[in-house]
């Protein structure tokens, strides 16, 4: 029998619109990492140095996402006739691993701090910058989380993420350099200089999960590993229909690569449905496709029938 085949097209307008945030991603990002270099030197604070070189790097990943993004909006072509799906877990990989060596790199670098004796830092400066920063991260994630609930781009997701995780690094800088400002005049004086350092530690023990589990859920997809979640629906949606139509037996594969989702069904029909006809396999692919779900250009689902079992 004849097999069912939606090819994988791209969604112009949402690609557009994936790579226009992005874009004012890559240039909000970069005042961020300039502002956080600079009045990291000029506080003589690490923790507002590390704020800036995060987001520095952020710039660079948001740029090859902004590439991935391009690439997704391009036809399939002869060489890549899947399409592109397959560069986005790639690019969310890289991403995720070097933001997880930074946080690693600025973890050492705080204990050393600790260790030497911690550092004298500008309250007044870094306070101004803890918090004009965290109003801005604050504001581009939460702009940006509503637009993706339209785009649905795993791209800008890591994006929002990282404004997120910028947000929080910003706030917590704010906090400690707050407390510490509480402290001049005090009998705890002496622990002003361990504020930088110390928070710095504390802010890379608690973000470096993030990136973490992103390299993990983006290698996945790289090696095609199949969700337990999607093969588990696939076997409900087949077993029901095996009872309803007595099918003989089946087979299927299935992965997500980025965006994209890849799906074949092989079924071995019984001998009293082998005049059955075209019409009355198209209304159970129909069936089939509509219990799967997920229907769209990202879908790629293949449905086959045969009376040999060889074939599944």
């Amino acid at each position: 029998m004849t097999a069912l085949a939606h090819p994988v097209i791209p969604q112009t307008q949402d690609t557009r619109l994936e790579q226009q945030i992005l874009r004012r991603s890559i240039f909000c990002t970069l005042i961020i990492a300039g502002m956080g270099i600079g009045f990291g030197i000029l506080c003589g604070s690490i923790s507002i140095i590390f704020d800036g070189m995060f987001s520095a790097l952020d710039a660079g990943m948001c740029s090859l996402s902004l590439l991935v993004s391009r690439l997704l909006g391009q036809p399939n072509s002869r060489r890549f006739q899947y399409g592109f799906w397959h560069v986005e877990p790639l690019v969310l990989a890289f991403n995720g691993s070097l933001l997880a060596f930074l946080c690693l790199y600025a973890f050492v670098n705080a204990i050393k701090g600790i260790t030497e004796g911690g550092r004298e830092l500008e309250l007044g400066w870094a306070i101004a910058y803890a918090l004009a920063v965290s109003i801005f991260c604050f504001t581009i994630f939460l702009k940006q989380r509503r637009l993706n609930k339209q785009v649905k781009s795993e791209l800008i997701a890591l994006d929002t993420k990282s404004w997120l995780m910028s947000a929080c690094i910003s706030s917590a800088l704010l906090v400690a350099f707050l407390l510490s400002w509480s402290l001049e005049g005090t009998a705890y004086e002496y622990l002003i200089v361990y504020t930088d350092p110390a928070v710095l530690a504390l802010l890379t023990l608690i973000l470096i999960p993030v990136p973490i589990k992103t390299v993990i859920s983006a290698v996945r997809e790289v090696l095609q590993m199949t969700p337990d979640t999607l093969d588990a629906s696939i076997e409900r949606i087949m077993e029901r229909l095996i009872l309803e139509y007595g099918f003989l037996d089946y087979s299927h594969y299935a992965t997500r690569v980025g965006r994209g989702l890849f799906i074949e069904i092989h079924v071995v029909i019984p001998e009293s449905m082998e005049n059955d006809g075209v019409r009355r396999f198209d209304k159970i692919r129909d069936e089939i496709a509509l219990a799967i779900g997920d229907p769209g250009p990202h879908r790629w689902l293949t449905i086959s029938f045969t009376r040999d079992s060889k074939w599944l």
